[in-house]
């Protein structure tokens, strides 16, 4: 059997020798039984099937459905988009204008009986676009409660056959989206018919291609909260499935139960149960009791993680980056207010911590402080795009900080800080900054709760929230930065700070249509200029992912991405 271990490798060095790790425990485990179900726990809530609503994407929607709700592609461990073929194709047409021909799978069609068809692909372009609006007492808002519309903004139109398995879709002239290989991927396709059926309309596509008001407010209202899920009172027939496991049951008492889906078309999971356990189980109490056998958390989220002997734990830097996100209004409405607070968080002490592993590598993810919010540690143009910062934020700078409240025509500032607790590693890095930042006249206060709700930021009720990337409190990011430069944009709901710069959209919009190194570079280090001085965020670190196999499992292959470590969890297996 293999040793226990708590340090690896980074990158895809890190997957390929968690896949040995895998399979020599398979090897020492031919002769066992295998286990029927297997339980895996995440350290988010679960409240919604809908990953792309504001608060799906802050809840661990997208780590527990990805294998319920996939889609063209998935996440790699890289962080790219991997094709789903299962799902079906995607082909780039010739031509001067970005056009993608998707055909889905013939064979494709939802647990309930229902045929996967266009419409669904129609239904997330609706929603994620931001076409569709409406008039909120003189306010001109989207219908769809959207958190992020990057790429699908870019879209022009889709044909589609209502019922059909194939759509074309257009992007606007001078609107290649590069990254388009991740739209219509896991989690992003809902099953239209429900909608349509619930809201009490005909079809999407009609809806859509006529612009029908009033069927589409019906689709986006159960789109935004039909969804929702309450443990104990989940109504599954609202729920189905498109991939190899569906929702059976989710209770407070016996987790979230997937199990094996009749009705899938591909190669059958290889272990008909999962149970996924949301945050707030007691770990340490249900590992003793095997029945969690995968954990991927954030380090030290869940305390002193105490896993049983023979246990593979190992801890690696994730693409979230763990920050704080400041409101743009209330006590830190004038950018010199937040530039005091950002003198003042102690961000190197912060990262040697709370963010920094055994043999730390010399570059990338883990490396050191994150000093750009739009380029990841490992691509081309971080170093430059990392060098606006400087030294002028990397430690705690009292005289800076009280230069900067000056500015603000202020001689104290109060920092209200939400997050969800309970979070020990959260709880300490707030409780540095209070540190820190009392010299200089800011005083911290942590508001954190075990409710907490990232959208507080906007209603006032905190200043700040200390989050993953895009306020998630669990897994995310990916090589492409999508949900970091999402969470940047105005109108988009990710933005929780509702920061906006027209000339920061102007970027993120051309950083997303030109992936050329002159293009990223210029860009990205006039963006952090603009960025280190209005400070809607302060990024602090990669976010170190904990994550724990029982002996005897196979397969488990770690992804540091907003997928999780359950993005294959359809080849789990365990043996005993």
């Amino acid at each position: 059997m293999l040793p226990r271990t708590r340090t690896l490798v980074r990158s895809m060095t890190f997957v390929a020798a968690t896949a040995v790790a895998a399979g020599s425990l398979a090897a020492c485990s031919e002769s066992s039984e295998q286990v029927p179900s297997i339980g895996y726990a995440i350290d988010n809530s679960i409240s919604t099937y809908n990953a792309n609503t504001t608060a799906g994407s802050v809840s661990g929607a997208m780590a527990a459905f990805g294998r319920v709700l996939p889609g063209f592609t998935f996440t790699g461990p890289a962080g790219a988009p991997v094709s789903d073929t299962d799902i079906g194709t995607a082909s780039e047409l010739p031509g001067d204008v970005l056009t993608v021909s998707y055909k889905l799978n013939p064979a494709s069609v939802y647990s309930d009986g229902i045929p996967m068809s266009c419409d669904d692909l129609v239904l997330t372009w609706a929603a994620s676009s931001g076409k569709f609006t409406k008039d909120v007492d003189g306010v001109v808002k989207p219908m769809f409660d959207t958190a992020n519309n990057l790429g699908y903004a870019d879209i022009d139109r889709i044909d589609c056959q209502s019922g059909s398995k194939d759509a074309t879709v257009f992007f606007k002239p001078g609107r290649s989206f590069t990254d388009w290989r991740s739209l219509f991927g896991a989690t992003a396709l809902m099953p239209s018919h429900i909608v349509t059926q619930r809201a009490g309309v005909g079809d999407v596509v009609s809806a859509v291609n006529a612009g029908d008001t009033e069927a589409l407010s019906k689709i986006a209202d159960f789109w935004n909260t039909g969804w929702n899920l309450t443990p104990g009172q989940v109504d599954t027939s609202v729920l189905p499935s498109a991939g190899p496991y569906r929702i059976d049951s989710y209770s407070a008492d016996d987790g979230l139960v997937l199990v094996a889906n009749e009705r899938w078309w591909g190669n059958k999971p290889a272990t008909d149960r999962i149970v996924v356990w949301p945050r707030g189980v007691n770990l340490t109490e249900d590992l003793d009791k095997n029945s969690i056998e995968v954990v991927d958390v954030a380090s030290g989220s869940a305390g002193e993680l105490g896993t049983p002997s023979g246990f593979d734990v190992q801890q690696i830097p994730s693409r979230s980056i763990e920050q704080f996100v400041l409101a743009t209004s209330g006590a830190l409405g004038d950018e010199a207010a937040r530039r005091a607070f950002a003198h003042c968080v102690p961000r190197t002490t912060l990262f040697e911590k709370f963010g920094q592993t055994e043999n730390a590598p010399q570059a990338g993810l883990g490396s050191g402080v994150v000093d750009s919010r739009l380029m990841a540690p490992d691509s081309l143009v971080y170093g430059d795009a990392a060098a606006v910062d400087g030294d002028r934020y990397a430690n705690a700078d009292v005289e800076a900080a009280k230069t900067s409240l000056s500015e603000a025509n202020l001689d104290q500032l109060t920092v209200r800080v939400g997050y969800l607790a309970p979070d020990p590693v959260r709880a300490q890095i707030v409780s540095e900054a209070k540190a820190a930042c009392a010299p200089a006249g800011i005083t911290i206060e942590d508001a954190s709760s075990d409710s907490f709700d990232p959208a507080s930021l906007q209603s006032g009720g905190v200043d700040a929230v200390l989050s993953g990337m895009a306020g998630k409190v669990g897994a995310g990011g990916t090589a492409s930065m999508i949900d970091a430069r999402g969470a940047l944009r105005s109108g988009n709901g990710a933005n929780l700070g509702t920061y906006g710069n027209a000339r920061i959209d102007q970027i993120i919009d051309q950083l997303n249509v030109d992936a050329s190194t002159s293009a990223q570079l210029g860009l990205s280090v006039e963006a952090e200029n603009i960025l280190w001085t209005q400070v809607p965020t302060i990024p602090l670190f990669n976010q170190l992912r904990t994550v724990a196999v029982a002996p005897g499992m196979s397969a488990v292959l770690v992804n540091p991405t907003r997928a999780a470590t359950g993005w294959n969890m359809d080849r789990w297996v365990l043996r005993r």
